[in-house]
């Protein structure tokens, strides 16, 4: 017999994408603009440090993380955020995935003023976030993130049985996949609602380092700012987008102490920690930003040549931060396998990302499309899809 709960899973968006396009020819030279991996070069010296430490393949790694990484993700939050944190309240994350997923089996209760909980999130999601609601038997709500409340969720329209009753609140910012930013005034209005109904808030933000020109309000200095209770707010974040290091699997989580002690206890017997090598590479990469401005830069040409491309599209929006484009089309299936038959060009359908709710599936009407290519790579693609699409 296998668990009811993950019945009504759908499948995941890649598998989706396969079963749309490959029984199909591609139209033309494949290039992939699927998924967001990044394809800029990481730093070179990190292969220098893995070696460098190599005997620490014969250790255990340690569960919470070495402390040399902890003082470099310490460092990294007081100099891009301005906030003080002890290690005591930090936990290294193999990846943010693990550290979402773990966080809500950990601090979901089991029932919410004696209701089945609730965990918000937003539509669309990152997939980890309503299996780990299911897993931890929650209720997921999805919140249609749309133009009309700027590519972020709205919470505090919900009713008031529903915020009662809720947990835990997920929030991506910037947000994957639109590239939206939570502002100063968005973090304090849920900040403020989550003090009111009492839930708390997991702040996914591992774009936070690719930027068009304004660095990214955090979390946790608003938090801070506001003086809320530090068990309130726990943030996540990683060296995948920040420095093109996503087989590195190395993150983090940062929250209240007593959250931390939660999340480390179920981390010593589930998880898997980063190996020691590893952890010495990601502790000199926290600490190093100059790769990280390289990155953004690289990033920043391409957004604009997105935005010259797509001058005159009804419907374009220029991203704010991420690495993403959210494409309006007329539908997002369509799109995708119209572009592959005539292109080879391979996009995302945004209903893969999105569940159905009683207003519709915010992304049926959208494609995303990942600008992680190379430059010259992303401005011919991008070009053959305008004309496939928009011409």
């Amino acid at each position: 017999m296998f668990p009811e709960r993950f019945s009504n899973l759908p499948a995941y968006a890649f598998p989706r994408l396969r079963a749309l396009l490959d029984h199909h020819q591609p139209g033309g030279e494949v290039v992939h603009m699927t998924i967001g991996e990044p394809k800029h070069a990481f730093p070179a010296w990190v292969t220098d440090v893995i070696a460098a430490n190599a005997e620490g393949f014969n250790k255990y790694p340690p569960n919470d993380g070495a402390p040399d990484l902890l003082d470099a993700i310490s460092g990294w939050l007081k100099r891009r955020y301005d906030v003080d944190f002890e290690t005591d309240r930090l936990m290294a994350l193999n990846g943010t995935r693990e550290g979402l997923y773990n966080a809500a089996m950990a601090l979901c209760p089991e029932t919410k003023n004696g209701k089945q909980p609730v965990v918000l999130m937003p539509n669309p999601f990152y997939q980890v976030y309503a299996v780990a609601t299911i897993s931890v038997g929650a209720k997921p709500v999805f919140v249609n993130a749309t133009d009309e409340s700027a590519f972020l969720p709205d919470y505090a329209a919900l009713d008031t049985e529903t915020l009662d009753r809720t947990a835990i609140a997920y929030i991506c910012s910037p947000a994957n996949p639109q590239g939206a930013v939570a502002s100063r005034a968005y973090w304090r209005d849920l900040i403020a609602l989550a003090e009111k109904h009492d839930f708390r808030i997991f702040a996914d933000e591992c774009y936070s380092e690719i930027y068009r020109s304004t660095p990214p309000v955090g979390a946790l200095e608003v938090a801070a700012e506001m003086g809320v209770d530090p068990e309130r707010v726990l943030v996540f974040h990683s060296l995948s987008k920040r420095s093109n290091l996503p087989g590195l699997r190395s993150g983090f989580v940062a929250g209240g102490s007593e959250c931390l002690r939660r999340i480390r206890q179920l981390r010593a017997y589930s998880g898997a920690p980063l190996p020691l090598p590893l952890q010495m590479a990601a502790a000199k990469v926290w600490a190093d930003e100059d790769h990280v401005v390289m990155n953004r830069r690289l990033y920043g040409e391409k957004f604009d040549i997105a935005d010259a491309v797509f001058e005159g599209v009804h419907g374009y929006h220029s991203p704010e931060a991420g690495f993403f484009l959210w494409l309006p089309v007329k539908d997002g299936e369509e799109a995708a396998l119209k572009l592959w038959q005539e292109t080879g060009v391979r996009v995302l359908p945004g209903a893969y990302l999105s569940r159905d709710t009683d207003s519709g599936n915010p992304g049926k009407n959208y494609i995303r499309v990942a600008l992680v290519a190379p430059k010259n790579e992303v401005q011919s693609a991008l070009s053959t899809l305008r004309d496939c699409l928009y011409g």
